[in-house]
């Protein structure tokens, strides 16, 4: 396996983290050489100006963790955490509507973050642990259609969750490999053995705030 820190998006989205505990994070990334960290918006610009003379990336969140934003919400704030510097967005799914099969809007949904991303890779969070198999292989499916660049598990935010399954990641890869998507797993990833398991079953980041407990 190769070097697993350049895997790792080395993760900060509690409601109660300090500035102290991001420039920890920060500070982390830098001494493993994490591919990336991934915060709340309010803190794109912190990270941004912690890790500007490094090439770790500055991922964030947009309709997190909910997914229920109005799509032009989501877009405003993914165009505001660009403008701040971010790197890489992960939106999140509207659920409700993948459960209802309202397709049209799902893909709209994505579609409009996409656009306010250009360029800048946007990962679509799917929240497996409320989906069946078909309803993750749909949603898979709209964010090839919608031209997200990857599809990511979770947002770590499901109350009894577990969080990124090898089944899932799997699942997911198989759908998108073809299309050229990556797939980003997170949650509940915190020892070096799971780490490696998600990778073999198709991962190509693994979102976890057990960066450095996994590398040492």
């Amino acid at each position: 396996m190769e070097d697993l820190s350049r895997y790792i998006e080395h993760t900060l989205l509690k409601q109660d983290a300090r500035k102290e505990d991001f420039i920890k994070l920060f500070d982390e990334a830098k001494k493993y050489n994490f591919l990336g960290v991934c915060v709340n918006p309010a803190y794109v610009k912190l990270a941004k100006e912690n890790l500007l003379a490094t090439n770790v990336k500055v991922v964030t969140v947009v309709g997190f963790p909910l997914g229920a934003n109005i799509p032009d919400v989501k877009a405003y704030e993914a165009t505001c955490a660009i403008q701040d510097g971010a790197d890489e967005v992960d939106m999140v799914i509207n659920v409700s509507a993948i459960k209802d099969k309202d397709y049209d809007y799902v893909l709209n949904d994505i579609k409009t973050v996409k656009e306010a991303c250009d360029r800048i890779p946007l990962k679509v969070i799917l929240e497996t642990d409320l989906l069946d198999k078909d309803e993750i292989q749909k949603a898979c499916q709209l964010s090839v259609e919608a031209g997200a660049d990857f599809v990511k598990t979770s947002t770590g935010f499901v109350k009894n969750g577990v969080g990124a399954k090898v089944e899932d990641v799997k699942l997911m890869y198989d759908t998108v490999k073809d299309f050229g998507l990556g797939v980003k797993a997170s949650g509940g990833i915190r020892d070096k053995e799971t780490a490696i398991k998600m990778i073999e079953a198709g991962a190509s980041r693994l979102g976890t705030s057990s960066g450095v407990k996994i590398v040492e």
